[in-house]
């Protein structure tokens, strides 16, 4: 499921189908971000030369890209060309695809911490971004990874917000000095700084928790963060990369989404039966789709174990960009919700920098793997996800996964039936018919590696059964479902 980007909007498309089992072109402005520059914005990005498929989409323009924190150099925005468009349309992964969403979302970071610090009363907030500075001088990566950590996105929004309402419970400008000290002890610079622990414990994000044994302000160093100290809770690190399992961030997720609860923090046995469970996922991944393996390990930074009860196998928030939350399940299962959330990350970076539509939020569209009516983005995530499962379960069937060939076969039927709907839509900007058509191009040439026997024509029997139920339950909305 995703969360439909912009403030408190929430355009579930819902899970993804069950997994079969293993045996083994439009402008878009950006905001100011430039802590040197108020009037500037910030963030790094480039611009593609156009390619074969035709010219550059027209979007913002590429300034020079700043080397971090305190960078002087602006970025209004990025030029998407046609080819990189058509690439990510496809959801198969490209260098040239994860490059631009990586960029996209560290300069919409470095907007959004420009945003908070031109907010925040002048004094403790401005010292604290010092520190980012003075560490982003020795190590930008180690500043970057700290940044870009999803936690950071949620903490800064709704900080931003409270911020801007003085009426409600009081902004945790605190925070910013957490992210300081966590980017400080990765570059290894030595520094001094003071941190007042809320509720027993000083969360840094990248690192893990600091639970003094007092209460009161906690003066801070550079050997500060010791893991063989009892104070000190490491944040778990999923095997086979960098991804870690966030269930220690107190802005793990955001507060506001009721629909999605990260779990409590997990036992050593709770972890460890995360490792099995990524590791199987990693290894089907590998093993059936080597591309779509190396996707997930450079766009997902953090997975967020779900509570107990959550109706959905995964989600994925614009505010916790690189993070997905995800239900623990068995490894063909999470491998499929990996591939299916990472989309949405994916086409929610995008849509920063190129708007595909201009309709609002009215649910009026059928979407085969939904029981209600959805609004058009909602309609266009889920097309999209469920395409790059198509893909998927073909591969997965070539390597003789059991009943992934009905995987597949389910999946693309439900993109085939929605595609026409999204070629037809008026209010598809100039990029997003465009997009639309790379979709349908990659759902074609799905042909080229059918399912044996009527595998194809069982699913889409089943699935006109469904839209004849559905349309009986929503006779107004029939025409969106066309048979």
């Amino acid at each position: 499921m995703s969360a439909a980007e912009g403030a408190g909007r929430h355009a579930v498309d819902g899970p993804p189908p069950a997994p079969p089992t293993d045996p083994g072109p439009a402008t878009s402005p950006a905001a100011p971000a430039n802590p040197a520059n108020p009037a500037a914005p910030a963030g790094p990005g480039r611009r593609e030369r156009p390619g074969e498929p035709g010219p550059a989409v027209p979007g913002p323009r590429k300034a020079a890209a700043p080397r971090g924190p305190a960078a002087e150099g602006a970025l209004p925005g990025f030029a998407v060309a046609r080819e990189t468009l058509w690439a990510i349309a496809s959801t198969e992964p490209s260098a040239a695809g994860t490059r631009l969403v990586q960029d996209i979302r560290w300069s919409k970071r470095l907007v959004l911490l420009r945003a908070v610090l031109n907010a925040a009363p002048p004094g403790e907030a401005q010292a604290h971004w010092a520190l980012l500075e003075e560490a982003e001088r020795q190590h930008p990566g180690a500043v970057r990874d700290v940044l870009l950590y999803p936690s950071t996105g949620v903490w800064a929004e709704e900080t931003l917000r409270r911020l801007h309402e003085p009426d409600g419970p009081p902004a945790d400008l605190a925070h910013l000095g957490a992210l300081a000290v966590a980017a400080a002890l990765r570059a290894g610079i030595p520094f001094k700084a003071t941190l007042r622990p809320a509720h027993g414990r000083i969360a840094l994000p990248t690192l893990g928790l600091l639970r003094p044994d007092r209460p009161g302000p906690l003066a801070l160093g550079e050997r500060s963060w010791d893991p063989a100290d009892p104070a000190v809770l490491p944040l778990h690190t999923l095997p086979g990369g960098r991804t870690a399992l966030d269930d220690l961030d107190p802005y793990r997720a955001p507060g506001r989404e009721g629909s999605v609860r990260p779990a409590r923090r997990l036992t050593p046995k709770g972890h460890k039966r995360w490792d099995t469970q990524w590791a199987g996922a990693l290894t089907l991944l590998e093993r059936y789709d080597t591309a779509r393996a190396g996707e997930i390990g450079a766009l997902l930074r953090s997975v967020v174990p779900l509570a107990g009860g959550s109706r959905s196998a995964g989600a994925t928030l614009p505010a916790a960009a690189g993070s997905v939350l995800v239900r623990g399940q068995a490894p063909p299962a999470l491998a499929a919700t990996l591939v299916h959330e990472v989309q949405h990350g994916k086409l929610g970076a995008l849509t920063d920098v190129l708007p595909l539509h201009t309709a609002d939020r009215t649910h009026r569209y059928w979407a085969p793997w939904r029981t209600d009516p959805r609004p058009l983005e909602g309609l266009l995530h889920g097309a999209y996800a469920h395409l790059a499962l198509a893909g998927y379960w073909q591969r997965a069937a070539l390597y003789g996964a059991r009943a992934a060939w009905a995987g597949h076969a389910r999946c693309r039927a439900q993109v085939a039936a929605v595609l026409p709907v999204l070629r037809q839509e008026p209010q598809l900007t100039r990029a997003g018919a465009e997009f639309v058509a790379g979709m349908v191009a990659a759902e074609q040439a799905m042909d080229e590696l059918p399912p044996p026997g009527d595998q194809h024509a069982t699913a889409r029997r089943a699935l006109d059964r469904e839209r004849r139920a559905w349309c009986e339950a929503h006779p107004e909305l029939a025409a969106s479902a066309p048979g």
